[in-house]
């Protein structure tokens, strides 16, 4: 296991790394590894590991475990890695988040604890499930708060998980209205937040970075360019900043309402970092038609994703 932890920055581009399958739906061990070089390649400020667009939800046990070792080690400590470890079981997502931090992730990344469509905790079991997580850890938390978790995530009760438990310090804001509930927050416990970032493929990012967001978690697409809109806006340069959002925006956008984390595994066959765009069932792959749309907006700008390989 990688015994290097670089420090993650507060502030920068930080993707989800896709898990690629075969046409049989096996893990692409080597596949995973040409993944990790792409993204660091692209310049990414670091690395998310084992997410919801890393297909975390269609992985054995067994399966999180070894690509847990496997990008760590393959890493090597060249950019930080965050680590997914989310599970509606305290008791498991202290044993997750633990190896994690053995493995050297930098980082863990959690959801509410949630389960389907009912079973969710309440503010006091979510500040007890993160409190237990705060005490087995020495790295910070980011607290994911997106819909898919249903759990309402009061900016009151965020901003307590903040003040009171010490490694909870960054926070991945992807709901609706994302930029007013992170203005709310900073407005709330600005010196315990250390890392405001957004999410869902970065689709809000100006408005966003507006409210304060130094960081954003998009897939890894197109994180060189979304990088250059970042860097340039909390360099002061916003003009700059918004004109190239504007540039890069519609891709953004047809990948988020028309494509989701299929869009990342297309480009990366068309550039040749992986061999097959396959996901486990019951997902399905991209209709021709929107892989097509897909490649056509991906091709006028150029990314490193797409020449990678080649």
């Amino acid at each position: 296991m990688s015994q290097s932890r670089p420090t993650v920055p507060v502030r920068g581009v930080f993707p989800i790394a896709p898990t690629p399958f075969t046409d049989d739906g096996d893990i692409d061990v080597e596949g995973q590894r040409r993944v990790l070089d792409c993204m660091i390649d692209q310049g990414v400020d670091g690395i998310c590991i084992l997410a919801n667009y890393s297909e975390q939800f269609l992985l054995s046990d067994a399966e999180r475990e070894m690509l847990l070792d496997l990008c760590m080690e393959h890493v090597a400590g060249r950019v930080p890695v965050i680590a997914t470890c989310s599970h509606f079981s305290t008791r498991i997502a202290v044993e997750r988040v633990r190896r994690a931090e053995a493995a050297g992730a930098a980082m863990v990344m959690m959801m509410p604890p949630y389960h389907g469509a009912l079973l969710r905790a309440d503010d006091l079991g979510v500040l007890e499930h993160f409190a237990a997580i705060d005490d087995a850890l020495t790295i910070p938390i980011m607290v994911q708060d997106a819909p898919l978790s249903g759990v309402n995530l009061s900016v009151s009760l965020l901003a307590r998980m903040a003040e009171e438990l010490g490694n909870v310090s960054f926070f991945k804001i992807e709901t609706p209205q994302t930029a007013g509930k992170l203005r709310a927050l900073l407005d709330a416990a600005s010196d315990a937040v250390k890392g405001p970032f957004d999410g869902e493929e970065s689709i809000t990012l100006i408005a966003d970075l507006d409210a304060g967001a130094t960081g954003t978690m998009p897939s890894a697409l197109v994180p060189e360019l979304i990088k250059k809109v970042v860097d340039a806006y909390l360099d002061g340069r916003r003009d700059e900043a918004v004109a190239q959002y504007a540039h890069i925006l519609p891709t953004i956008n047809y990948e988020n309402r028309q494509c989701g984390l299929r869009a990342t595994k297309a480009a990366m066959v068309e550039g040749g970092v992986i061999q097959s765009e396959a996901v486990r069932h019951p997902l399905t792959p991209l209709h021709p038609a929107t892989r097509a749309g897909l490649m056509e907006l991906l091709r006028a700008l150029d990314p490193v994703v797409l020449r990678w390989g080649h």
